[in-house]
Order: structure tokens, then C-alpha cells, then sequence
């Protein structure tokens, strides 16, 4: 199937209709009618019922969306990663969610670039859903999440074992901040503490939130390995009798990149997450 085919059928549902897709692709509306003619031969189903009000999609349409998104995104991908730079004679994609980056995505990137310095490596840094995408969609080889998702082919292997505790600056324990640790953290701090459900301060990164408080006070849940040193250097404490809970990091990859290279590459990411890092983000 022609790249063009996919990317006007993805146009046309950003745009909501032909014409609207024609302009922002630069060519005649009969022109885009043409191409989906044609990409609907293609696939013997009809994509899209034209009305009035624009263009919507079938339930073959609704379908073939997430594969034109594949498509899309695997030759975009290609374009941007081939050739192979001089020198090189692979290449690894992978990718960490934000709170993952350092140390632990920072220091598989430099253990790969020692032990395999022949082996081109992007890093990409984004939020779970995002990463599970381009590892679904073929163009991301590996990931650290927290919380992944589980389907056909997906190898999930929890790599450490983490928890959130309530710490508090041990100058100024006010106000709580709600740190944003994902669905199922919140669904199990709303339970367990109904009443800081609502707290009049919310942060949905961490970092940001651990900055605040050493800077002006408060309390909040935090990775346990990242507030270690600031507990063992007096600024924070633990918050007494809070629970705790399971936040543990978990590395995910497509079986059927199961080879001597990727092999290779996991394995440099398991001995990395056995060194003793600075956790700490100061």
C-alpha cells in the first residue's frame, strides 16, 4: 500500500472531512477522493460515509485506523533510522518513562555505549502509553515502565522492586501534595487515606513536587530510592504509620526481538540496574 493512501486516510479523520484534508495536504479535494477510492479497492470495505457535515468513519474505517497509524509510524521510523550511521552495524531503540531517565535509563545508555560502542542507540524519554505504542507498533525495541500493559507478545519482566513512601520536610511538614503516580496509586491513596483525596495541591511529575518540597516544605508520597539520601542527610523524614505502596519498575520488549543483539542489550540493562546509582536527582 502506498505511504500517501495512509497518511491522506489519517488527514481526513484529523481534519473531520475531504476538503478540509485537501487543504492541508496542498492538492484538489478530488484528488484526496481519489486516493481513499483507491486505498478502499484496496481493502474491499468502504472507510469512510460522506454527509454534510464532513466525513465519518465505518465501523471498517474505526478498524483500519490503529493499522494506518502503524503504517505511518513504522515508515516514519524507517525514514528517520535508515541508513545505518558510519561505523555502526545495528541499531536499538529504547525508551523510559520520565520519572525512569536517571539513573537508570542514563546508565543502560552509557553501559551499551561501552560494552557495544559498534551499535547505534536512540533513547526516547515519554509517557507509558506512548511507549507502549511504539513498542506495539514495532519502531521502540525495549522500555522501563511502572505500570505496563499486558498483551499477545509482550515479555514483561519486573526489573526492581519499588515502593512509594509518605516523606515529609522536617522543617515544614504543610501542606500534602498529591503526587500523580498513575490510576492504580490513585485508586489505592484514595482508599487508604479518604482523607488527603482531595488535596488542595496536585503535581503529576515527580521531581518537581520532591524540588518543592525541600525548597519550601510539605509532604507526599516519593519514590522510596530516589528520597533515601535526602532522609539519610536530615531534610526529609518518613511520615509515621503512613502505608506504603508497590510502585516496582518493570522492563518490557516484544518476544520476537528475542536475538543475540537484543539479548545482549537486556542483559547490559540488567547489570545497570544492579549497581548501586545515586537515586536521589539532586
Amino acid at each position: 500500500m502506498d505511504i500517501t493512501l495512509a497518511k491522506t486516510f489519517l488527514e481526513i479523520i484529523q481534519s473531520g472531512s475531504f476538503i478540509a484534508a485537501a487543504e492541508r495536504l496542498h492538492v484538489t479535494q478530488t484528488t484526496v477522493t481519489t486516493r481513499i477510492r483507491t486505498l478502499e479497492d484496496l481493502l474491499e470495505c468502504q472507510l469512510f460515509v460522506r454527509n454534510r457535515s464532513g466525513a465519518r468513519l465505518t465501523d471498517n474505517g474505526i478498524r483500519f485506523a490503529s493499522y494506518a497509524r502503524q503504517f505511518v509510524q513504522t515508515w516514519n521510523a524507517a525514514k528517520r533510522d535508515l541508513p545505518l550511521p558510519q561505523g555502526t552495524v545495528n541499531l536499538i531503540t529504547i525508551g523510559g518513562e520520565i520519572s525512569l531517565w536517571n539513573p537508570l535509563l542514563l546508565q543502560w545508555f552509557n553501559f551499551l555505549r561501552l560494552e557495544m560502542p559498534t551499535m547505534a542507540i536512540r533513547v526516547e524519554v515519554g509517557e507509558t502509553a506512548s511507549l507502549h505504542k511504539k513498542l506495539e507498533g514495532g519502531v521502540m525495541d525495549a522500555a522501563l515502565v511502572h505500570q505496563p500493559d499486558y498483551w499477545s507478545g509482550m515479555q514483561v519482566e519486573e526489573l526492581l522492586e519499588e515502593k512509594l513512601i509518605m516523606v515529609r520536610s522536617t522543617r515544614n511538614s504543610d501542606p500534602y501534595i498529591y503526587i500523580d503516580w498513575g490510576e492504580y496509586f490513585k485508586q489505592q491513596h484514595d482508599s487508604a487515606l479518604a482523607e488527603l483525596a482531595k488535596p488542595g495541591l496536585s503535581i503529576n511529575l515527580g521531581p518537581l513536587a520532591l524540588n518543592h518540597i525541600i525548597e519550601n516544605g510539605g509532604s507526599g508520597y516519593f519514590r522510596s530510592r530516589v528520597v533515601q539520601k535526602y532522609i539519610e542527610e536530615g531534610s526529609l523524614a518518613v511520615v509515621e504509620a503512613s502505608p506504603e505502596f508497590s510502585y516496582p519498575i518493570y522492563l518490557i520488549y516484544p518476544r520476537n526481538r528475542n536475538n543475540a543483539v537484543m539479548e545482549q542489550v537486556l542483559r547490559q540493562l540488567r547489570a545497570a540496574s544492579r549497581k548501586d546509582f545515586d537515586w536521589s536527582q539532586h
